[in-house]
């Protein structure tokens, strides 16, 4: 665990007594660095914003976790996706139980992500990267 944050402004919302569902929003990002040694540090950022109907912010909470990986005998060309699907994806639990443990403590019922596509946000990425090629 690198980094942990969790804001909760408005306390008070989160013992009214209310059937509705907040509007919770979701972020994610990897960031890979570079050591010594063939070894990589990445980390996995995840923000979590939730907010009322009437748009009052219930809590935010913020997680950074890091693990590092090295890449002994891996082509070049397949590190990019190792460390940016296969390396969140083995992080992701482990974040996911630190936010939603988060949560409840702060007050309000744990916050289980559902599982994330890496693989999916790694094509995205890459398409989005290939398309600004192109206009450039």
């Amino acid at each position: 665990l690198k980094d942990l944050s969790f804001e909760n402004p408005n306390p008070l919302t989160a013992y009214k007594s209310t059937t509705e569902k907040p509007n919770i929003k979701v972020d994610v990002n990897t960031v890979v660095k570079k050591l010594p040694d063939k070894a990589f540090e990445v980390t996995l950022d995840i923000k979590t914003e939730a907010k009322s109907k009437d748009d009052k912010v219930a809590f935010i909470a913020e997680v950074s976790y890091a693990g590092i990986f090295t890449l002994n005998k891996i082509p070049e060309d397949q590190e990019k996706p190792l460390l940016l699907i296969e390396a969140p994806r083995m992080l992701f639990p482990f974040a996911r139980n630190v936010l939603a443990e988060t949560t409840r403590d702060g007050g309000y019922p744990p916050l289980m992500l559902n599982p994330i596509d890496f693989g999916a946000l790694y094509q995205k990425q890459m398409a989005a990267q290939q398309q600004n090629q192109k206009k450039n």
